[in-house]
């Protein structure tokens, strides 16, 4: 999990939408090649009769595009697995799909899994340092190699695979089945989503716990009888607040202009066309 900030090759991990129409400088269909196959890990995927949200496919590939055009001020979310940097916001390196962090172990998790599917990799031998770094942002026995290693393993579709598979393992899919439960569309599903990719969900009082239950305060969820897009707007406050305690977070267009944008419209099965803007980009999905 991570927490970025914008760079010039890199937004990063977190923040949200607002409603405007404007000139689109970044244009994708949800047309791109299916993500690797495969995962040895209980819980990876919801099963198929489940797929009626953000599940479906299409509805996937739509949450993967918005989530990179945050991270990555892009929609090509497929060319990030080789991305990595220190975004100096305290988790160490941030890297791939998703913003694994060496200071959050996510990152460990995920060579730990990769090198228990192919030993030998070009990341195995740095899982001593990964796990000594663990809670830390510090790089030591991870320099000067380990960036140049990352980016040799991402030509690797085993180590794609594995990426996919621990984002769904711990974001995705424990995401998707919380909002099901509340029974949330589409919309919330994401919202749920993007909220555990950038606070994760610890015990503090910015997690996605945390975040839920403080909108739980304001609104019920239509599991609990109450109306969906109140719940909706109570939730994206709470992200806001939250977003706000951590100087990272300041920007939240991530909401503002994105989410906020398809709630305001009505558009809780998240439907193309979709126009957003994040740190002052604009995004269309047709």
């Amino acid at each position: 999990m991570e927490v970025r900030v914008p760079t010039p090759h890199v937004r990063t991990v977190l923040l949200a939408l607002t409603l405007v129409a404007v000139p689109l400088t970044a244009t994708t269909t949800a047309n791109a090649a299916p993500e690797p196959a495969g995962a040895d890990r209980a819980a990876l995927a919801p099963s198929a009769a489940a797929a009626t949200g953000l599940d479906d496919p299409a509805k996937k590939e739509i949450a993967m595009q918005l989530v990179s055009s945050a991270e990555n001020s892009s929609l090509d979310w497929k060319a990030q697995y080789g991305y990595i940097e220190d975004i100096g916001d305290g988790r160490g390196y941030t890297a791939g799909i998703i913003g694994f962090c060496s200071g959050t172990g996510d990152m460990l998790d995920l060579v730990e899994l990769y090198t228990s599917r192919k030993p030998g990799n070009a990341l195995a031998s740095y899982l001593p340092a990964l796990r000594q770094v663990d809670g830390t942002d510090s790089h030591q026995g991870l320099d000067p190699g380990f960036t140049s290693a990352w980016k040799q393993a991402a030509k690797d579709s085993a180590f794609k695979t594995a990426q996919n598979d621990e984002r769904d393992r711990v974001y995705f899919n424990p995401a998707v089945n919380r909002a099901k439960q509340d029974k949330l569309g589409t919309l919330g599903q994401f919202a749920y989503y993007d909220a555990i990719v950038m606070h994760g969900d610890g015990g503090d009082s910015t997690s996605f716990s945390s975040i839920r239950k403080r909108a739980l305060a304001k609104a019920k969820p239509p599991a609990q009888g109450g109306d969906e897009k109140q719940y909706l707007h109570a939730f994206l406050d709470a992200r806001v607040w939250a977003m706000k305690q951590e100087e990272a977070h300041e920007d939240t267009s991530r909401v503002d202009t994105a989410q906020r944008v398809f709630l305001n419209k009505g558009n809780l099965n998240l439907d193309p066309p979709l126009d957003w803007k994040v740190y002052g980009d604009s995004f269309h999905i047709g």
